[in-house]
């Protein structure tokens, strides 16, 4: 059977169908399910092998359209996502669904830093150092660190961002160091060639700390990014330029298989 994969539509998002379609393509059944509507039929999350946050402009992409949507999730489905979550099915969240994870507390997640909750939020999404809207594609090498939806990726993906807040910080350096230590950065943003951005714009597009593109939890089944990687999963891609078509749909088959033997 295929797996059930709940794609949670919020105000605003307009992802929602390309990450069905990637979905699809990885053999996985979609279903896009709207806020109000988690809210009458609470089970079809229970129910769900794979839960997923697309981006877009949910919220309008204002600042802090990540924080709405967090309090959203937090505030009507809190209990039933962190058991999603706990249980070890996959969890992806893309552009503002990276931002709501975030916010959440559900990324990094507890236990990465000693003494310090969950709760208490000492990762955030902010502007780009650029000041500026980026609209254009990027490429992305997965690191070697446990996370279910990168596993085994060893080629450089290409897929676009869209965004204008997407620059990963962390309060302090260390803690941008603990992430890398405990091998919870999942994907970075390097050159085309596949080396290093070294921080440097235009290849690591928002000024994010150690070229962080993405970043999962300590269980590994939660990953969270800024660029779009459903927009680069089909055999045709509609604004494709300097990579190759079809690249970002091994994430999603990864996510796939991990909860067809789940």
């Amino acid at each position: 059977m295929k797996p059930k994969a709940l794609i949670l539509h919020a105000a605003g998002t307009n992802r929602d169908g390309d990450a069905a379609y990637a979905l699809g393509l990885a053999g996985a059944e979609p279903m896009i399910v709207h806020l109000n509507e988690l809210k009458e039929n609470r089970r079809l999350l229970s129910e769900s092998s794979i839960l997923v946050l697309p981006g877009g402009f949910s919220y309008a992409d204002a600042l802090g359209a990540g924080r709405l949507f967090a309090l959203d999730l937090t505030s009507f489905f809190g209990e039933e996502v962190q058991s999603f979550v706990a249980s070890g099915k996959p969890v992806i969240g893309i552009c503002n669904g990276f931002q709501t994870l975030v916010k959440a507390g559900i990324l990094p997640g507890e236990g990465v830093l000693d003494g310090i909750a969950a709760e208490e939020r000492w990762a955030s999404l902010a502007d780009n150092q650029a000041g500026r809207f980026e609209c254009r594609w990027v490429s992305l090498k997965a690191q070697r660190n446990g996370c279910l939806w990168t596993d085994g990726i060893e080629k450089i993906l290409t897929c676009p961002v869209t965004h204008g807040e997407g620059r990963f910080l962390t309060k302090t350096s260390a803690q941008a160091e603990a992430l890398l230590d405990k091998g919870l950065i999942a994907l970075t943003y390097v050159k085309p060639d596949g080396s290093s951005s070294d921080g440097i714009y235009p290849d690591n597009p928002n000024g994010s700390v150690l070229d962080i593109a993405g970043i999962c939890n300590l269980k590994g089944n939660v990953l969270g990014l800024m660029p779009h990687p459903e927009d680069n999963s089909g055999p045709e891609v509609r604004a494709f330029r300097n990579g190759r078509p079809g690249d970002c749909l091994a994430l999603f088959e990864n996510g796939v298989r991990y909860a067809k033997q789940s």
